[in-house]
């Protein structure tokens, strides 16, 4: 049986089924009705609730995760084109506190996950962030073969790594880096 550690395939759950009756709602307002379903405020209150059973879970030894960084975009459909259109990324889900307010979602490709965000103080335009990775060639080939007016990125051999940078319409710069095996 689930429990509340389950509400994000909950909330994908009832998106399908309302989905099959022709209701479409995101996912972050199902994340919302499951929170309540639950009996709390919001999808945040169940979130934390979820963060600190895991915690506790791990308190017997420290366990530390994959960091997703926080990116700051100014327009969503500029930082589509950018990052699921030519980078390849996929939507995992996004969130909108209502109607006509910043989007915050994440995005993710290959294991690396990503949080854009439109909200004043969540990142400064401007980062930079160091992906490390295999494959780094087909990658290239990859976004060679996009048509993507605004960047067609090189390859930078540095002896014992290779390096791909690109740069989203926001400044923030991700360096792709594959270290050579010796």
């Amino acid at each position: 049986m689930r429990d509340y550690r389950d509400s994000k395939a909950m909330a994908k759950a009832m998106r399908e089924a309302l989905a099959e009756r022709d209701i479409t709602i995101t996912h972050s307002e199902a994340l919302e009705i499951v929170a309540r379903q639950f009996g709390l405020i919001n999808w945040n209150i169940m979130s934390a609730k979820i963060d600190k059973d895991e915690a506790a879970r791990s308190a017997q030894g420290i366990a530390l995760e994959q960091a997703v960084p926080i990116v700051r975009i100014f327009d969503v459909a500029k930082a589509s084109e950018f990052y699921l259109g030519f980078l390849g990324f996929a939507v995992d889900w996004e969130h909108r506190y209502g109607d006509n307010f910043p989007l915050y979602m994440q995005i993710s490709r290959s294991g690396l996950r990503l949080h854009l965000s439109e909200h004043a103080g969540d990142a400064t335009p401007g980062g930079n962030m160091c992906v490390y990775m295999t494959g780094i060639r087909d990658l290239h080939k990859e976004l060679q073969a996009q048509d993507y007016r605004y960047m067609k990125p090189g390859l930078q051999d540095d002896g014992d790594r290779v390096e791909l940078q690109v740069i989203d319409p926001f400044n923030n710069r991700i360096r792709f880096m594959e270290i050579k095996s010796r």
